[in-house]
C-alpha cells in the first residue's frame, strides 16, 4: 500500500520548521509565577486587582529581557539602559488590541528603533523579593516614582472589594478592548508555578496547545488553511477552525508552534467546547507556516481527525 501523502510530508515539515532559528537562548527558563482561573465564589479579601495585559511576558534579570521559554529578547540598548538592576516580572506591551503587531516587533533579532519606541515594559512583580505581594506593590511604586526610564511602567494595582465591583471592572476593561483582569493575593510570596495566589478573570477560558497538523480549507478557503490540528499537553488532539483572519489562513502558524485558543467549558469527552484560535504564543520567529500548509493543506488525511 502506498505511503499516505501526509506521512511523506511530515518529516519535511518538521525539518523545515527547525531551519528557522530562534532567538538567543538564555541560561535557563525563568521560574515565573503562573495564574489559575478565577471561579465564582472565590474569596476576594486580601487580593489586588490589575488589568490583564495582552502583551508578551518578559522577565528582566537585571541585564536582559528574557521570554517565558528562556529566550533573550533583542531590544535596542537605549530601551533598557535605565532599568534597575533588580529582577522584574512584567509584559512588553504596545496597547490594547496590538498583540500581533507587538509580537512582530519584539521577536526580531535585529530591533527597529521606531518600532520599539512604541513599546513599554509594564511590570507587575518583583521576583527577587522575599516579601509578600502587598509589600512588593509598595516597593514597585517606590522604584518607579519617578520611573528611571520612559519605557518602564508599573501596572496599576488596586485592592479588590466585592464580586460585583470586580465584574463591573471586567466589563469596563473588555468593552474598551482589554483582555481581562488579574487577582494577586496580598500575602503571597513570589513562587514559581501555578497557584490560587494569582488568578485570571476573563469572560472565557483560554489555554495553549501545539500545532501538529493542518486541515485543508474548502470553498473560498480552498488551498488555504481550514483548521489547525493541535495537541494539548495531555496528548488529546482537536481542531481549531475559527478565529483566523484571511491572512492567517494563507500563512498559518508553523508545525510545532504554540498557540493560544479560547473556549467555553469542556464537552462530555473532555475536549474544549467552541474552541477558537486566538494567537501564536511563541516568543521566537516561527517562519514559513503558510508555505508548509500550502503543500500539506492540499490533501486531507487521517492525521486531521481529532482524537
Amino acid at each position: 500500500m502506498p505511503t499516505p501523502l501526509y506521512q511523506r510530508w511530515l518529516p519535511i515539515l518538521f525539518g523545515l520548521a527547525l531551519l528557522f532559528p530562534a532567538s538567543e537562548l538564555h541560561a535557563e527558563k525563568p521560574q515565573l509565577t503562573l495564574a489559575q482561573v478565577y471561579e465564582k465564589g472565590d474569596a476576594l479579601k486580601g487580593y489586588w486587582v490589575s488589568e490583564k495585559l495582552d502583551g508578551v511576558r518578559a522577565y528582566w534579570d537585571g541585564e536582559h529581557l528574557i521570554s517565558r521559554q528562556g529566550h533573550a529578547f533583542h531590544p535596542p540598548t537605549w530601551f533598557t539602559r535605565d532599568f534597575p538592576e533588580v529582577p522584574l516580572d512584567g509584559e512588553l506591551w504596545m496597547g490594547r488590541g496590538t498583540f500581533s503587531e507587538l509580537s512582530g516587533v519584539v521577536r526580531k533579532l535585529e530591533p527597529v528603533d521606531s518600532e520599539w519606541r512604541q513599546v513599554h515594559y509594564e511590570i507587575f512583580d518583583l521576583p527577587g523579593s522575599d516579601r509578600p505581594f502587598s509589600e512588593r506593590v509598595a516597593r514597585m511604586r517606590s522604584l518607579l516614582k519617578p520611573s528611571p526610564s520612559p519605557y518602564l511602567v508599573m501596572i496599576e494595582q488596586t485592592p479588590a472589594t466585592t464580586r460585583a465591583a470586580l465584574m463591573a471592572r471586567l466589563d469596563e476593561v473588555v468593552d474598551e478592548g482589554g483582555e481581562g483582569l488579574m487577582l494577586h493575593r496580598g500575602g503571597a510570596l513570589y513562587e514559581a508555578g501555578r497557584s490560587d495566589d494569582l488568578l485570571k478573570v476573563k469572560r472565557y477560558q483560554d489555554a495553549e496547545a501545539t500545532v501538529v497538523g493542518y486541515s485543508p480549507g474548502q470553498g473560498k478557503y480552498e488551498g488555504m488553511l481550514g483548521a489547525l490540528v493541535v495537541e494539548r499537553s495531555d496528548g488529546r488532539r482537536f481542531k481549531l477552525g475559527s478565529g483566523f483572519s484571511d491572512e492567517q489562513r494563507a500563512d498559518p502558524p508553523a508545525i510545532g508552534a504554540t498557540v493560544t485558543y479560547k473556549y467555553y467549558g469542556l464537552t462530555s469527552t473532555g475536549l474544549p467546547r467552541f474552541a477558537s484560535f486566538m494567537r501564536v504564543r511563541n516568543e521566537e520567529p516561527v517562519g514559513n507556516g503558510g508555505r508548509l500548509c500550502a503543500a500539506f493543506c492540499s490533501t486531507k488525511s487521517p492525521h486531521d481527525a481529532a482524537r
